[in-house]
Formats: C-alpha cells, structure tokens, sequence
C-alpha cells in the first residue's frame, strides 16, 4: 500500500487508488493512515466524524463507511495483475478483511510495509538532525532537503479533519517547520545567504510572527549588506506579533536588530561583523569552508 499525506490524501494498494470521494469514508481513511499499521478504537473514530457527539445509529453508519472502504479495496485487489510478482509472496494471501481488520475495540489500516510518506518524512529529517548535531553541514542540508521535497502542500488537504485530524495536521506542520529551520541553518551554515534570500522573503511572509525564520532572513540580508532591508524585515515581524498576540519579539531577536543597526551605523566593518550574536552565526559554518560544496 502507497500512502501519501503529505499534500492531499492519497491511498493506493497495487497502483489502484482506494481513496473515496465521499467525505466520510474519505476522514475515516485519513484518521486510519495517521495511525496506520495500528489499532484505531471506534471511540477515537467516532469522536472525528462526530466531534459534537454520535447521533443515534453512528456504530452502523460506521460500519457502512467500513464496508464502503474495503470495497474499494476488493476493487483495487482485483484489478491488480495476478501474474505481478508480490514482496514475500504475502499479496497473493491478501484479502480486503486483511488490509483493513476488524479488531477487539476497533480498526487496523495494514499498510503491508507498502510506502508512506510521512515515515520517510520523519526519517530524512532523523538523519538530518544527526548530521547537524555532529557539524556535517552539507549531509544536514542533503537530507533535510530531502524531508522537505516530499511535501507537495498542505497535509490532508482536501479532508473534512475532525478533532483527531486536526492535532495530527498540526503536528506535521510543526515538524516541517523544524526541519525547515534546521535546514536554512545548515544552508546559512554554508555561506549560501545569498541564495536563500528570494526563498527567505517568500517564507516569512507567508509565516510573518515566525520568529527563527525571520532571524535567519535577517542574518541573511544582513550577511548580503542589505541592512535596511534587515531592519524593515524585523519591523513587519514586530508589527505582526503585536496585532496577534500584544507581544513583542523575542530578547534575541531585539538583540539582533542591534547588531544590525550597529553594523549599517560602522562604516567599513565587514559584513560578517562579530557583532552578530553568536546564535545567529553558526560555528559550524567553520567546519566546512563555505565554497568547498557544489
């Protein structure tokens, strides 16, 4: 089975796709595939498709939406060609009942090991991690990249997300924009600021009271020699936090402006001032000198 979730619900078992259209089954398949290869209990599916509480008859209508779904998966079991060679010799074996199975308290989606892509989100993003951890920059901005392109939008786009569904979006979303931080980390990490500047631009605003994002915005300017630009970059961020939230931007973003501010007011002092906080001027970036990457 392929599972994609990471842009809009995509679910195929032998190439045949097994995703309704009808927005039920469609939020009962995405909330089995959020906990896929594990036991989902009816509470827990019931309380998505029924946030303000199950109306009379829910259980039927539940096992209805079941049964829809793995007629789906009869169909796609029976277009697969018999002669395909199967990993294991298991798919012969492979009945709808099996793929998605009834058990004590509730329902298993068995994915068969088959693809998914928030497992391979999670393990580019693992060894990223690693790599920053041990000052492997280039490794980081590899596989963190490579975490990154597996998104094609937003997670479960196109799904009417209960309760449920809507803590697991939020948590994927949390975790690509960690991964994004770290990766224009390593990336700044590597002296590639100039690059980064257009894709930093786009970012923070479409994440304006995103705090690392604009930090790393304007050490990149700021390492370009765009000092106003910089400022102005702080000041929307200021101007959005105050509007949502009444605050004001963190010590170390305040701290940073400074920086900026001294360095546009220092003439003749390199772009790559030691007055730059130290959080926001990786050492690491001296572990790897910053042309020694394609």
């Amino acid at each position: 089975m392929d599972v994609r979730i990471l842009g809009g619900l995509s679910v195929r078992e032998h190439g045949v796709s097994i995703t309704p259209t009808a927005a039920a089954p469609r939020q009962l398949l995405a909330l089995l595939t959020a906990s896929a290869d594990q036991v989902v209990p009816v509470t827990v599916l019931t309380e998505e498709l029924w946030p303000s509480g199950a109306p009379r008859g829910a259980r039927t209508e539940l096992q209805s939406h079941i049964a829809e779904l793995r007629t789906l998966i009869a169909g796609a079991l029976r277009g697969a060609d018999p002669a395909e060679p199967r990993p294991g010799g298991w798919s012969d074996r492979r009945t709808a009942d099996a793929i998605l199975v009834s058990q004590p308290g509730g329902y298993r989606l068995d994915t068969g090991g088959g693809a998914n892509d928030v497992w391979q989100f999670e393990r580019a993003a693992g060894a990223g991690y690693r790599a920053m951890e041990a000052g492997d920059l280039p490794r980081a901005a590899l596989r963190l990249g490579e975490a990154l392109a597996l998104w094609r939008g937003e997670p479960y786009a196109g799904v009417a997300a209960g309760p449920r569904l809507r803590r697991e979006i939020e948590r994927l979303e949390t975790s690509r924009l960690s991964v994004l931080d770290q990766w224009v980390e390593a990336q700044l990490g590597l002296g590639r600021h100039a690059e980064l500047v257009p894709e930093l631009s786009g970012l923070t605003a479409r994440y304006r009271t995103n705090e690392p994002l604009h930090a790393h915005y304007m050490v990149a300017l700021l390492r370009c020699g765009h000092h106003d630009e910089a400022l102005a970059a702080y000041e929307r961020l200021r101007s959005s936090l105050l509007a949502e939230s009444g605050m004001e931007p963190s010590a170390r973003l305040r701290r940073l402006q400074r920086s900026v501010l001294t360095v546009r007011e220092t003439a003749g002092r390199p772009v790559y001032a030691p007055r730059i906080p130290a959080q926001f001027s990786p050492t690491r970036a001296r572990l790897v000198p910053a042309g020694s990457v394609g």
